[in-house]
C-alpha cells in the first residue's frame, strides 16, 4: 500500500505540478503527517522532490523531471489495455493515436508484465452498443469534439422533437451512452444535455469562453441522469402480468426492475399476478406497454387504461377483426 501511495504522490506532482501536504493528504486520503513522512520517504529514495514555504506553498518535484511507468502493477496495466474502447476512439478520430498510446505503454512495461498485457487485449473485448443497432453516426461528432478541447462556442440546430431552433451553447464534455453520444453544455447559465445525433446543423463561433471552474463531467454525467431518471417517472401502473410478461416490465428499464422486484409476486391459478410499475408520460407508458405485448393488461390508471383500448382496436381494425 505504502509503495502504491509513494507512486500515486510522484505522478501527482507530476501531472497537478506543486501541491500543498493537505492536498495530497486529501486526494489520497490519508493524514497530513503521513505525507510527510511518504515525501521523506522519496527524498532519501533520490526523487528531486522538494518544498516551497508560504501561503501558496507545497510540494514540487524538480523542474524536467520525469518518472517513468515503472510503477505500474500488471492488474493495473491489464485494466488500462481493457479500458480501450477502439470504435468511439475512432469515431473522434482518435484510432491511429489510441493504437500508438497503447504501443508506447506496452514498449514501457516490464517484460514480464507485457504478455499479461497482450494477453488482456486478445481476450476481452468492449462493445458499448446494444443488440441490432450500430447506433447512430452523430455527423457532427469531431466538430464537437474540437469545440470541447478548445473550449469554443459553437452554434447548433437543434432538434429537441418538440420543435427545431437555434441555440448557441459552451461545450463542455461528451459522453457515450448505451453506443449514443451526447453533449454537456452550459446555455444561458444553465447546463444542458444534448443527442448529438439531434444536431442539424453547427457553427464555431469563433468565441473562446471559460470553464466554469471545478466542473467534473463524469460526477454532474451521474448526477443528471439521477435526477432525470427520478423526474422521467411522473406515475405507477397497476398491471395484470404473466410470467413473460413480468419479466418483459423488468427490461424496460433499471427502475422498473428493481421496483419490480421488490414487490411479492402471487400468480393465481390462471398464470397471472397483479403487481405496480413506475411509468413514465403516459403517452410512453402506452408505448412501452405496447412493445410488452398480450402479456400485460393495464389496470389503471384509467386513462392509461383507455389508450390501450384504443391501440388495441386500432390493431383490431389494422388486421380485420373488427369493423
Amino acid at each position: 500500500m505504502r509503495a502504491s501511495r509513494l507512486l500515486s504522490i510522484m505522478m501527482l506532482l507530476q501531472t497537478k505540478g506543486r501541491m500543498s501536504a493537505e492536498a495530497l493528504a486529501e486526494e489520497l486520503e490519508v493524514s497530513v503527517r503521513t505525507i510527510y513522512r511518504d515525501i521523506d520517504q522519496l527524498s532519501a529514495a533520490g526523487v528531486p522532490v522538494y518544498a516551497d514555504i508560504g501561503r501558496n506553498g507545497g510540494f514540487a518535484l524538480l523542474e524536467g523531471w520525469r518518472t517513468r511507468l515503472t510503477g505500474l502493477t500488471a492488474p493495473e496495466a491489464r485494466a488500462l489495455f481493457l479500458s480501450g474502447l477502439p470504435g468511439p476512439a475512432s469515431e473522434l478520430g482518435l484510432g491511429d493515436e489510441v493504437a500508438a498510446a497503447e504501443l508506447k505503454l506496452l514498449a514501457a512495461l516490464p517484460a514480464d508484465w507485457q504478455n499479461e498485457a497482450t494477453r488482456m487485449s486478445s481476450r476481452f473485448h468492449l462493445d458499448p452498443k446494444g443488440w441490432f443497432s450500430t447506433g447512430p453516426r452523430p455527423e457532427f461528432l469531431k466538430a464537437v469534439a474540437e469545440a470541447v478541447w478548445s473550449d469554443m462556442r459553437i452554434t447548433i440546430r437543434y432538434d429537441s422533437w418538440s420543435q427545431v431552433s437555434e441555440r448557441t451553447v459552451e461545450p463542455l464534455g461528451l459522453v457515450l451512452k448505451g453506443g449514443v453520444w451526447y453533449l454537456v453544455a452550459r446555455r444561458e447559465g444553465q447546463f444542458r444535455t444534448y443527442r448529438l445525433s439531434q444536431i442539424q446543423a453547427l457553427t464555431p463561433t469563433g468565441e473562446h469562453f471559460e470553464r466554469p471552474a471545478g466542473f467534473d463531467l463524469p460526477r454532474h454525467w451521474q448526477e443528471s441522469t439521477a435526477q432525470f431518471e427520478r423526474e422521467v417517472y411522473v406515475g405507477t401502473a397497476r398491471v395484470r402480468a404473466t410470467p413473460v410478461g413480468v419479466s418483459r416490465l423488468k427490461d424496460i428499464s433499471q427502475r422498473c426492475k428493481e421496483e419490480i422486484e421488490a414487490q411479492s409476486i402471487v400468480y393465481d391459478e390462471t398464470g397471472w399476478a397483479e403487481l405496480d410499475v413506475p411509468i413514465e408520460e403516459e403517452r410512453w407508458a402506452s408505448r412501452e406497454m405496447t412493445r410488452v405485448g398480450a402479456e400485460v393488461e393495464v389496470l389503471a390508471p384509467e386513462t392509461l387504461r383507455a389508450r390501450m383500448t384504443e391501440i388495441a382496436r386500432r390493431l383490431a381494425r389494422s388486421y380485420g377483426l373488427v369493423n
